[in-house]
């Protein structure tokens, strides 16, 4: 079985370069609020993500959005000034709704929302957009950018769908992510391309262990690569092999 460790290998370098360079990228930001935070933590934190790598931070304890990553060393791409206030507007706006939120439910002590939206981009063209709410971590209310409208997931988020959009935040929800957001995300990656195209192949470790019956257990570990996912499988003479066991050998 020792012929299937290179072949193993081989195939795994392959499929984590196979992923890269195929012209899809997203921004997208994750916020959460928290009612009690605990001593010491934050009551409110925003992360900004293109693809999968974090970029950007803020939270309600230091009130100062920060480059993260390899962007701290990016000139240009952000105007942080403008972001830290951006952001402070953003956080006055989630505890609102999360107070409010608390009091359709008659809510006391801890509670958490959290808030996700962003963009994609494929080839440079828009394809794709989410915006959803999840309260007490199930799904609250998610905006529907086909329809337009903002779709609630719980009883209480009728008053919530019902508020925002008296208050106009269909349209620019909508315009936000199939506008705005894209042009965000256009100029970030004249700066950040060379942070996501990056391919870095996976390092794999192999062990096998012989248990009771004379039965071989094989195991492989992928670690360290990037982008993400990447798909790995046994293969035996060449061809995949699906199972869990075979040939007196498990994996």
């Amino acid at each position: 079985m020792s012929t299937m460790v290179p072949v193993l290998l081989s195939l795994l370098l392959l499929l984590g370069l196979a992923n890269t360079q195929n012209g899809h990228y997203s921004l997208s930001f994750h916020y959460t609020g928290v009612s009690r935070p605990g001593a010491g933590l934050p009551s409110f934190q925003a992360t900004g993500y293109l693809n999968d790598q974090a970029f950007l931070h803020y939270d309600s304890g230091s009130g100062v959005a920060e480059p993260l990553g390899p962007w701290t060393e990016v000139k240009g791409m952000v105007d942080w000034e403008k972001e830290t206030q951006l952001q402070k507007a953003r956080e006055d706006f989630f505890m609102k709704t999360l107070k409010e939120i608390m009091g359709y439910y008659n809510d006391r002590g801890n509670h958490t929302l959290q808030g996700r939206f962003g963009c994609e981009l494929q080839d440079n063209n828009y394809c794709g957009a989410f915006w959803t709410y999840i309260y007490d971590g199930r799904e609250y209310i998610k905006f529907i950018t086909e329809i337009p409208a903002w779709f609630p997931r719980q009883t209480k988020a009728v008053f919530t769908k019902e508020k925002w959009e008296t208050e106009g935040s269909v349209q620019r929800a909508k315009a936000y992510l199939e506008e705005e957001c894209p042009r965000m995300l256009q100029n970030y990656l004249q700066y950040s391309k060379t942070f996501l195209d990056r391919q870095d192949a996976p390092s794999v470790s192999f062990t096998s262990q012989v248990g009771p019956g004379n039965l071989k257990t094989l195991k492989c570990l992928a670690y360290n690569f990037y982008p993400r996912p990447v798909s790995m499988y046994w293969t035996q003479a060449g061809s995949a092999v699906e199972t869990d066991e075979w040939g007196g050998h498990r994996s």
